[in-house]
């Protein structure tokens, strides 16, 4: 048990972290401005940062070694040394898009959205294991969170401007989506829905951007817990640990005057909640 409901895991300073997944030993992560790609050990808080010289964002591994990033133009494809990436190009007529946040499905199929500088024309993509690309959704301000429902039926998704949290009835056979509605509406001045993860009871951990904390939802979509955190811009979640009885919850210094980043001291740290259950091991990109 934690000593208070959160605690600091690395604060070095991210200017935009996103992304976690737990990979049964390591914690990855992203800072999307400040072009790094983290793994975290969480019983130490050893943290390795590498530079990628682009804006990534996000970081998943790959079943076969490597790992998946987003770039600007589509995702690259890293080996296990982490070397000869093989791009899959998905939007290079676009200089102002650039990829966000990414996750799989229960099959391995990677689910990847894009963000826009004016927040319109955004898109949701999955990449299958074959490399192909196909067109999830589009008309998206900002793709952000995505997760499932333990048993694969449903998909939850954030588009973060429509300030809402949707599912989606989904099919784990073949990856497809239908009948997309409202799951969770969020109240101006709460904060903008962000990342988030399912736990193993199927409820909802949300990051709220400008909320300052992460909340958790019934998977009826009513609020069960809300964990206040000191940063303004808390960013996205996952479980990990030997048990996935852990939450670890990234956040963002960018954007935040002077002022602001003395009063958030922590702003762009890496935290870690105790949550009270399970979570969902993350998904290996099948590709």
């Amino acid at each position: 048990m934690l000593d208070r409901d959160w605690e600091v895991l690395v604060d070095d300073v991210a200017l935009l972290g996103e992304g976690p997944h737990w990979d049964g030993e390591r914690l990855w992560w992203v800072d999307i401005e400040g072009e790094l790609i983290h793994r975290t050990i969480v019983d130490t808080g050893h943290d390795e940062a590498v530079e990628v010289g682009a804006p990534v964002g996000s970081v998943v591994p790959r079943a076969g070694g490597g790992f998946v990033c987003g770039f600007p133009d589509g995702v690259a494809l890293f080996d296990g040394s982490g070397a000869a990436p093989h791009r899959i190009v998905i939007e290079v007529d676009d200089p102002e898009s650039r990829m966000n946040d990414a996750k799989c499905d229960p099959a391995g199929r990677l689910f990847t959205g894009t963000m826009t500088s004016d927040q319109r024309r955004s898109t949701l993509y999955r990449v299958d294991a074959d490399h192909s690309v196909t067109t999830v959704f589009t008309g998206v301000g900002i793709s952000n969170g995505l997760g499932w429902s333990p048993d694969g039926t449903r998909m939850y998704y954030i588009d973060t401007p429509t300030m809402r949290v949707d599912v989606i009835d989904y099919d784990p056979a073949t990856g497809t989506v239908e009948h997309r509605r409202p799951l969770i509406e969020v109240a101006p001045g709460q904060g903008f829905p962000d990342g988030m993860c399912v736990d193993a009871e199927g409820c909802l951990w949300v990051a709220f951007w400008d909320g300052w904390s992460i909340r958790r939802f019934d998977p009826d979509g009513s609020l069960m817990r809300t964990v206040d955190l000191p940063a303004q811009r808390i960013t996205s979640c996952a479980f990990g640990g030997a048990d996935l009885d852990r939450l670890f919850v990234t956040s963002a210094s960018c954007e935040l005057d002077d002022a602001q980043r003395s009063a958030q001291p922590h702003a762009g740290a890496l935290f870690e909640i105790d949550p009270g259950c399970r979570g969902i091991t993350g998904v290996a990109f099948a590709g």
